[in-house]
């Protein structure tokens, strides 16, 4: 279904046919051509009043109500509504916009509150009868008449694009005459309200003139004062002028920044979906920072548990330092006696200590051997050997792989309980438990191998 610019006024209510008789439509064929332009002749009673927007539709037959219709046009209002030979209208249907089928159609006339006011006699969009036609031709006719053929199609297809051209043109043309005749519709209310008004003015001022007539030296000056109003008066009217002119370029202006407006909004709008992506990406970033500072509190938890067990150590391991070096300095102490036990037994068996070549060994040395200046060995060699601290067990410390006499050892013990000492190795971390001590001992004298 084809319209022309703007949809017509309808009415979806069924309709009845008392009013079809108001607009009578005149010289309507049996049957159109199709490809041609179809004028419709129609006739205005008495009874129908034209106006802006009533409309001429074509309708197939057998349709219900007046949004049924195939194409319209809108008719042309008349210059004088009251004369009879404006009664007689035409509109023209362009062939771009007819029916391509054979079924049957017909006029309607449609007012502006989509009532119909009037209907033709059906007819039929064909070709003309072929029987009708009886055409002899020679060889070379038919030949020439395919070549007229051709170029008619082609200047028919020319005619076809030119006539949808021009249509789109009437239409707008339409369009524009149809908003024309409305402006021209209300300066015509408008110069009638002001001719309205230069009437009741003229009556004031014939009134006023004979009341000037009568005092006419009085109100003289009156009179020129009043001219001058006037002219002030127009003068304003020209001003008002410019400024609606200045309103409507406004207007314009504060559309055209609309427009503009509307363009950055849109920008805007991108923008930030671009910003909550990015935002979306800091948020995922954060995420994976907690994260990263769970496990780093979590091992930083590790680092001082275990920061904790190693100043544990270090406190254990000082406080057998502290013992050690207590047994050190009674060792140093059992020694000096030693040696006052050694020279004193000397003198007893008549040596003196100046006449020997040699001093007696002193610890550091090992105190094995026997002295050099005696003949037969020294006698005590063996005293001071079972006498002596080296000749006591040596056990190694099991923290720092120290030597500890079996007494110290044995107070190491006694602070710690046998069932809970443990003895671990210095060098591999490898742990035994206080039966196995001589397993660890061999395990210790293994890495000095």
């Amino acid at each position: 279904m084809e319209e022309t610019v703007g949809d017509p006024p309808t009415s979806a209510v069924l309709l009845d046919h008392c009013h079809f008789s108001q607009v009578v439509f005149n010289s309507v064929e049996k049957f159109y051509v199709p490809g041609g332009d179809v004028t419709c002749y129609y006739t205005l009673t008495e009874h129908c009043t034209p106006r802006r927007k009533d409309w001429i539709g074509i309708f197939r037959v057998g349709w219900k109500t007046t949004r049924e219709y195939y194409t319209f046009m809108w008719v042309t209002l008349p210059a004088d509504p009251n004369n009879v030979s404006t009664k007689q209208q035409e509109v023209q249907f362009k062939a771009y916009y007819l029916p391509k089928d054979d079924e049957y159609y017909q006029f309607c006339y449609v007012d502006q509150d989509g009532l119909v006011r009037g209907a033709s006699i059906p007819f039929q969009f064909r070709p003309e009868n072929e029987e009708d036609i009886l055409v002899v031709t020679t060889q070379g006719e038919v030949e020439e008449i395919e070549q007229n053929n051709k170029e008619l199609r082609k200047e028919n297809q020319e005619l076809k694009d030119s006539c949808v051209s021009l249509q789109k043109q009437n239409s707008d043309m339409q369009a524009e005459l149809q908003k024309k005749q409305e402006e021209l519709e209300t300066l015509k209310t408008i110069n009638k309200k002001l001719g309205q008004k230069v009437e009741e003015q003229k009556d004031i001022w014939e009134t006023e003139l004979l009341q000037l007539k009568e005092q006419n030296q009085k109100l003289s000056s009156e009179n020129e004062k009043m001219g001058v109003r006037v002219d002030q008066l127009q003068a304003q009217l020209s001003t008002q002028e410019e400024e609606m002119e200045k309103l409507v370029q406004e207007a314009l202006d504060k559309t055209e920044q609309l427009e503009c407006l509307k363009k950055e909004n849109g920008q805007l709008f991108l923008n930030l979906k671009e910003q909550r992506k990015h935002q979306q990406k800091l948020e995922k970033t954060v995420e994976e920072l907690k994260k990263q500072e769970a496990i780093a509190t979590k091992k930083q938890q590790e680092l001082t548990d275990e920061n904790f067990d190693l100043s544990k150590r270090l406190s254990e391991n000082k406080m057998i330092c502290t013992v050690l070096q207590r047994e050190k300095e009674r060792l140093e102490g059992e020694n000096d006696l030693l040696k006052r036990d050694n020279l004193r037994l000397m003198s007893y068996m008549g040596l003196e200590c100046d006449s020997l070549p040699f001093q007696a060994p002193t610890s550091d040395q090992g105190g094995a051997g026997q002295h050099p200046g005696l003949v037969f060995g020294n006698p005590y060699f063996g005293i001071q050997e079972s006498s002596a601290p080296s000749l006591r067990t040596i056990k190694k410390c099991p923290t720092c792989n120290s030597n500890l006499a079996d007494d110290v050892f044995d107070h190491i013990s006694q602070q710690q309980p046998m069932e809970t000492l443990s003895l671990d190795c210095p060098i591999c971390d490898k742990s035994f438990s206080a039966h196995e001590k001589q397993i660890f001992e061999d395990h210790v004298f293994c890495h000095t191998l």
